[in-house]
């Protein structure tokens, strides 16, 4: 989190100094205009309107305009607006020309950052040092490079590269806080922050990551503080939102990071943590509306996600939509084949949506893959054969692991559910919740069906 927001950073921040010294370069031309409107880009981009900036490049006079200078401003103005592909476009066409031109390399740099193309972005990195060995912003990005691949010791040697040319270098010191930080040095990572927050009084991202560093280390009241500073310096940052949301939810104020969330969904509508919490507040609030809109934009865009697929699967049955809670249950199966508790509970919810006998192929091929001797295959066992459960009665009742054992009871009260008999799986529905193992996806369920049942306190 922190490794990709010091790269966006490192983006925005390239793009002013660029506009500096694009305007050093009009006052050279001896051009008033251009270097009023370079100015006010400049203002703007502090103040992150990008579309207004961008505006202000059609107002410059055509000869400015078309060169490399000007041209590679708005190339970096155009990634800080998150629009690498029209970036990429106008530094490739600068390099087609000028292959050394480290500016245009850096923004070519930028663009793959923001695709997330490490190599890509290795690439242009490598390219800038061989032509100028002690370039900061291609040094401090190769860092970030390689924490985000948990290569902790070249990230380091990176960033000590950097401070060791220039002390004050404010990329470095936060990406040097942040190994320290991984490597279990808290004093060390605290004192480069808060040289950093010292030195950078306007700038967000180190109090962001020192609030991370005091979330970790127990202290979340002094990570609230920093992130209340930092969200006021840049209102638009969606992890400082994220970061924010967590730490009042490990303050127990769970509605008002519900409200951080929906504030961070907004600045970034496909954020993948912040769906992943709010899902969760939503629906330990009852908002299973909200929740299934959020758990099934989860699974759009992490397929991999499995748990944004569990969650929708007990949704749906809450509301009795058996054949989604179904397909929701395959989903998460079919990303953790070997969790075969989503293959069981594909199967009951198939047996609730038509006939009992309907899921059998798909548990033949399951109990193929299943330990013979496990829990997990008598039960898959049991649901193909539709027989068998005096076999799976007896194996609970001699299980001394209170995990396995209300599982096993709670697939037997599912069981003597689809096929009718709701005496007994009254009775075992009731045992789990006796059992009390809460940290079960059965469990959950198990309270789901009770309440729905108007049985919870028999």
């Amino acid at each position: 989190m922190g490794i990709k927001a010091g790269l966006i950073a490192s983006i925005f921040f390239l793009a002013l100094s660029l506009g500096a010294g694009f305007s050093a370069n009009a006052q050279t031309a001896n051009d008033p205009a251009t270097q009023t409107i370079l100015a006010e880009v400049s203002r703007l981009m502090a103040r992150r309107e990008y579309p207004a900036a961008l505006e202000l490049f059609d107002t410059i006079n055509q000869t400015a305009r078309q060169t490399p200078e000007i041209q590679l401003l708005r190339a970096s103005l155009l990634n800080s607006a998150g629009r690498p592909a029209e970036a990429r476009a106008v530094a490739n066409g600068i390099v087609s020309r000028d292959p050394n031109n480290i500016d245009a390399l850096l923004v070519l740099a930028a663009a793959a950052a923001l695709e997330n193309k490490d190599r890509e972005q290795r690439t242009f990195l490598d390219r800038v040092i061989k032509i100028d060995p002690n370039n900061l912003k291609a040094l401090s990005d190769l860092g970030y490079i390689a924490l985000r691949a948990q290569s902790l010791r070249t990230a380091a040697g990176y960033f000590d590269k950097v401070l060791s040319i220039d002390n004050d270098y404010r990329e470095a010191m936060v990406g040097r806080a942040i190994v320290y930080r991984y490597a279990r040095d808290p004093r060390n990572s605290e004192r480069l922050l808060n040289r950093a927050i010292r030195q950078n009084p306007g700038w967000a991202m180190p109090l962001n990551e020192r609030a991370r560093l005091y979330k970790g280390a127990g202290f979340p009241e002094d990570a609230l503080k920093d992130l209340d500073e930092a969200k006021r310096l840049d209102p638009t940052s969606y992890w400082v939102s994220v970061d924010r949301a967590g730490t009042l939810i490990d303050l127990n104020r769970r509605q008002d990071a519900l409200e951080e969330l929906n504030r961070a969904v907004t600045l970034d509508p496909g954020g993948f943590l912040a769906l992943v919490y709010r899902a969760g507040l939503r629906d330990e609030f009852g908002d299973y509306d909200g929740a299934e809109q959020d758990y099934a934009m989860l699974m759009r865009i992490r397929p991999d996600y499995y748990f944004a697929a569990e969650g929708l699967g007990i949704i749906k049955m809450r509301k009795h939509d058996y054949t989604a809670a179904r397909d929701a249950f395959l989903a998460a199966y079919r990303q953790a084949p070997k969790e075969y508790h989503y293959a069981l509970l594909a199967a009951i919810n198939w047996m609730k949506a038509g006939r009992p006998g309907d899921s059998k192929q798909f548990l033949a091929q399951v109990l193929r893959t299943a330990p013979r001797n496990s829990v997990e295959w008598q039960l898959l066992r049991l649901y193909h054969d539709l027989a068998g459960d005096g076999d799976a009665v007896a194996r609970a009742a001699q299980e001394q692991n209170f995990d396995a054992k209300s599982k096993m009871l709670f697939y037997l009260a599912s069981y003597y559910d689809v096929r009718g008999n709701t005496v007994l799986a009254s009775r075992y529905f009731l045992e789990v919740k006796d059992m009390n193992r809460r940290s079960t996806i059965e469990w959950k369920i198990n309270e789901m069906i009770l309440t729905d049942r108007g049985i919870n306190d028999l």
